[in-house]
């Protein structure tokens, strides 16, 4: 097993090497506008998982995805030109769900801002439900009473 801060500096050199590969190697019209947002390799440094995500629709996905299918062998033979390490790792392509999340994030963001509004609303003009005072005192003898 690798030690974690070599793996750490191996991936970011894969993300480096395929982003430029990306930019100038593959001549594929399939492939749309890719970020490379990260690059996770295991413990032992035979497989190297690439995270993107695409700009455009999901058609554009789809084909930028079959598209990066099709280059692996060629983006894999790139990494191991530049890395120098006795084993090439393997090659994953997993679609960032970053977009996404952040999406469904605001939106339920912007929903709870509704319901906080709605509940302060509510609270705006609210009574109370019992005695303006609901303690219980101690109970006041007069003179009279004192049998």
């Amino acid at each position: 097993m690798a030690d974690p801060a070599r793996a750490r500096k191996i991936a970011d050199r894969i993300k480096v090497i395929v982003a430029k590969a990306l930019e100038r190697g593959i001549k594929d019209p399939r492939l749309g506008f890719v970020t490379i947002t990260d690059v996770r390799v295991t413990g032992d440094l035979q497989h190297a998982s690439i995270f993107y995500t695409v700009y455009g629709s999901d058609e554009e996905r789809a084909d930028t995805a079959a598209a990066l299918t099709a280059a692996t062998g060629m983006l894999r033979k790139e990494v191991g030109r530049n890395l120098q390490i006795r084993l090439t790792p393997s090659l994953e392509f997993i679609p960032d769900a970053i977009p996404e999340t952040s999406a469904r994030l605001e939106q339920l963001l912007a929903e709870a801002r509704e319901r906080d509004s709605a509940s302060q609303a509510a609270a705006a003009g609210a009574q109370y439900a019992g005695d303006p005072d609901p303690y219980v005192k101690p109970r006041q003898y007069d003179e009279d009473d004192e049998d």
